[in-house]
């Protein structure tokens, strides 16, 4: 089950890939279907959300546009 880590309200766009950053703010990416030309994608970011990103979890962003996370399924038998 997702957890909320921080309430940010994105309002998504069609045709975007919306993920958490590296430095933990939330960014978007033209999908390849989206009508993007071959090559790398330009990323802009959308909402500063500061999150610091531990490890063993899968950071994103959800249906309502806030950021959440779940623990990654690893070394499962």
């Amino acid at each position: 089950m997702a957890e909320k880590v921080a309430r940010v309200g994105v309002k998504k766009q069609e045709g975007y890939l919306y993920f958490v950053d590296k430095n933990g703010d939330v960014s978007r990416a033209t999908m390849s279907r989206g009508g993007r030309k071959k090559g790398k994608a330009k990323v802009e970011k959308v909402a500063k959300a500061g999150v610091k990103k531990e490890k063993g979890y899968l950071y994103f962003v959800d249906k309502n546009g806030d950021v959440s996370r779940a623990k990654m399924a690893r070394g499962r038998k």
